[in-house]
């Protein structure tokens, strides 16, 4: 069982490696502060909470956000949108990275919002 992204990574052939690859740099991108971390046997990238979940499978690539409270994103993602909320992006198909990074950036800003710094704790505080 893998204990980086690294290790995931290396575990797959070498076209999916680059894809999986090109999901980490998209999250990184909007997320420098994040921290990576393997949970539930997957990748991750956590702040606070995490932020999002990664994985290959069999024909695509699983992004592992709750997309919600922002309806046009939640439209953009329909088309990739399985079940339980996770997306699905065909391996071998150039990948959406504009859209993950959007996904990346609303999670993000979720993330702070709800704990995230001392200026949303104290501002919790207030109200």
């Amino acid at each position: 069982m893998p204990t980086t992204i690294d290790e995931y990574i290396a575990g797959f052939a070498p076209e999916v490696q680059d894809q999986l690859e090109q999901v980490r740099q998209a999250v990184r991108a909007v997320a420098p502060d994040a921290r990576e971390v393997i949970s539930y046997r997957i990748p991750a990238f956590k702040q606070n909470g995490i932020l999002v979940y990664f994985a290959a499978f069999k024909n695509h690539i699983g992004f592992y956000p709750p997309v919600r409270g922002d309806a046009a994103l939640e439209q953009a993602v329909a088309p990739y949108a399985g079940e339980k909320g996770n997306l699905r992006f065909a391996l071998g198909q150039p990948l959406p990275l504009d859209l993950i990074k959007r996904i990346t950036r609303l999670r993000v800003a979720q993330d702070l919002a709800r704990g995230g710094g001392a200026r949303s704790r104290a501002g919790q505080r207030q109200t």
